[in-house]
């Protein structure tokens, strides 16, 4: 028996996987041939583009904005709360073409530019331009997407 919690009140897209144990709260908007890992919670509020894929343990918290063709690695985590424990919340926003690695953490209101890459573990405190990849902690920039895009070429065919 699998057990997710869909709220009545999400849009959920054509061809949308949701896999085990995952919560998607009220007023959620997902797109067209999203997978949703297991145990990913996915709060109320949230706008997820099409073609993206959101592995398991996932955290995307209230107000936060995804964009197509995104990539959120395992435990990855969003906040919402510049101040915990504030009233006025605000969300991460990641744009087009964006990969962010396993157990990376992005603070709230910062944006993550087109064709960015946050490498796994890092802690991102301010916005990431487009076609770029930071790491670390806090993440920095390191070099271009154009470069992480050899390195990924060179590394399949080895």
């Amino acid at each position: 028996m699998v057990i997710n919690f869909i709220s009545e009140k999400a849009k959920i897209g054509i061809n949308t996987r949701i896999w085990h144990f995952s919560y998607i709260g009220d007023n959620v908007e997902i797109g067209d041939n999203v997978k949703i890992g297991s145990l990913v919670h996915i709060d109320y509020n949230v706008k997820i583009g099409n073609d993206t894929k959101i592995e398991g343990q996932a955290y995307i918290p209230p107000l936060s904005r995804i964009g197509n063709r995104v990539f959120i690695g395992p435990a990855a985590v969003l906040t919402n709360d510049p101040y915990p424990m504030c009233d006025r919340m605000v969300g991460v926003v990641i744009e087009d073409d964006v990969i962010i690695g396993a157990r990376a953490v992005l603070k709230a209101g910062i944006k993550v530019g087109k064709n960015s890459v946050v490498a796994m573990g890092s802690v991102v405190t301010r916005d990431v331009p487009e076609n770029s990849v930071v790491m670390g902690v806090p993440a920095t920039i390191r070099y271009t997407r154009e470069e992480y895009d050899k390195k990924q070429r060179r590394w399949k065919e080895s």
